[in-house]
């Protein structure tokens, strides 16, 4: 990726919306009311105070640089997956390459059974934030017992103007296999399609945008229903191949991490935002440079094995376009 200089023109006619998994961003304190056990100072982890550090700087330095290529400036809104609390979002946002970006936050603690939630954030000269709420996915085990997973977060604002609906995901992970979890992303899919029919009953018309981790591709049926059923546009189909994704996973490429958007962004207007591209922001920078997982995402962990690298996800994102 060529360094922006300072002379790159800024393109106030567009706006980064972009979305980063950002690989269990824990703090340093015992919080009885999550599982963060494995991200303490005396851990097998070993997470200290110093790759702390490590990872804020980094991660802020990959999401300030999300689509200035294009736009020559940091992104607007960011969605966010796997952060423990308020206190590492304010610790991101304040760090060395985010400083200046004049970041805020939108956050709700969830259930989530390892205690990591999803957040907003985005920057206050360019979003302002009308209204939020945060939406529970009621699941069970196949024992019939709550299992606890992310909140969805919905905010609803201004973007330069032009009213925007985000809704942020990180739905079920595969862990457990791909079909056996499958009904859980589903109930997932299905309360997102409940907010979005909830924004068409109380907004003319809405501007929609979904991003998040899905923990599934393009093509299943979690993903296809929810385009089918709600007239939405997703620009991520095209963008797997059998060298690229988001996440590598057992020797294969996998594009989970997604941006949708209501059709009327395709619609041209001459005051309102339209989309102009989506990407996978799979720069250089946030590969691995050798070895046999060559160009894979640069991770700060491998089991417990510290890497300290971003993230085992790519970010992702959409540019839009007055």
């Amino acid at each position: 990726m060529a360094t922006p200089s300072p002379f790159d023109p800024v393109r106030e006619d567009m706006q980064t919306i972009a979305f980063y998994n950002l690989e269990n961003l824990f703090d340093l304190a015992d919080d009885r009311l999550t599982n963060d056990s494995d991200f303490l100072p005396g851990s097998k982890k070993k997470w200290t105070y110093k790759r702390y550090q490590n990872k804020l700087r980094k991660l802020g330095f990959a999401i300030s640089n999300i689509g200035k290529e294009e736009t020559g400036k940091h992104p607007s809104i960011v969605g966010l997956a796997e952060i423990e609390n308020a206190k590492v979002i304010e610790d991101l946002i304040s760090s060395q390459h985010l400083e200046h970006c004049n970041y805020s936050y939108v956050h709700y603690d969830s259930p989530d059974e390892r205690g990591i939630d999803v957040a907003l954030i985005y920057d206050e000269a360019h979003f302002e934030v009308l209204e939020s709420a945060s939406f529970s996915v009621h699941l069970r085990d196949a024992n019939g017992t709550p299992d606890f997973t992310r909140d969805i977060l919905l905010v609803s604002g201004l973007l330069d103007g032009s009213h925007v609906h985000v809704i942020v995901n990180h739905w079920s992970s595969r862990r457990e296999g791909e079909k056996e979890t499958e009904a859980k992303r589903l109930a997932s899919s299905e309360k997102v399609g409940e907010i979005i029919r909830s924004l068409h009953q109380n907004f003319r018309d809405p501007k929609i945008v979904v991003i998040g981790d899905f923990n599934d591709e393009p093509h299943n049926i979690s993903i296809r229903q929810l385009i089918h059923a709600h007239n939405l546009y997703n620009p991520m189909e095209t963008l797997r191949s059998y060298s690229r994704g988001t996440v590598f996973h057992n020797g294969k490429w996998n594009v989970f991490d997604q941006i949708f958007l209501s059709i009327n962004f395709l619609q041209s207007s001459q005051s309102d935002f339209e989309f102009f591209k989506a990407e996978i922001f799979d720069e250089d920078f946030l590969k691995l440079f050798n070895g046999p997982y060559r160009g894979s995402p640069f991770r700060t962990y491998v089991g417990k094995r510290y890497k300290g690298g971003y993230s085992d996800h790519f970010p992702v994102y959409s540019i839009l376009k007055r």
